[in-house]
């Protein structure tokens, strides 16, 4: 089976499929990173109801790049992609989700590389992490999705 990458146009309907994933997902992504955002802001550790690791992760040396605190990275992220979504629906043009799928690859590796710090390295899980990286894991699922043609079969 030939794969074509960013050949071939997305049918109309799994256009509207990814993009609304998109909206969905990265919505859920905003809305978990501005919480840790308003939390490191607020000076506040943020609650952990299922694991304990939170506030060690959250006060971790990782949890900044620099003066900015990891999880702006991760709104700013999420929202670019909520962003390019709606775009996609405004104009119709497929680019805009196929930049929105180049995206994805950057999230999926960054929180593969922020679960092995959290298990490895931290030694600490923070649900909310967690759930970006699944964010970020579904994100790129369907970037895929959108990013790999599996052509018709000549016999088909």
């Amino acid at each position: 089976m030939n794969l074509n990458l960013l050949s071939a146009t997305l049918s109309p309907n799994r256009a509207k499929t990814i993009a609304i994933a998109f909206l969905i997902i990265s919505f859920i992504g905003f809305l978990d990173a501005s919480y840790l955002v308003v939390q490191h802001y607020r000076g506040e550790p943020p609650s952990c109801a299922i694991f304990t690791g939170c506030e060690t992760v959250a006060e971790s040396k990782y949890a900044m790049v620099g003066p900015v605190p990891l999880a702006l990275l991760g709104l700013f992220y999420y929202l670019a992609i909520f962003i390019l979504s709606v775009a996609y629906f405004d104009t119709k043009k497929e680019r805009l989700l196929l930049l929105a799928a180049l995206f994805t690859i950057a999230g999926f590796l960054a929180s593969l590389y922020f679960v092995y710090l959290q298990l490895f390295i931290i030694k600490a899980i923070c649900l909310y992490c967690m759930i970006s990286a699944a964010s970020s894991a579904a994100l790129f699922a369907f970037g895929a999705f959108a990013m790999f043609r599996f052509p018709k079969s000549k016999h088909t």
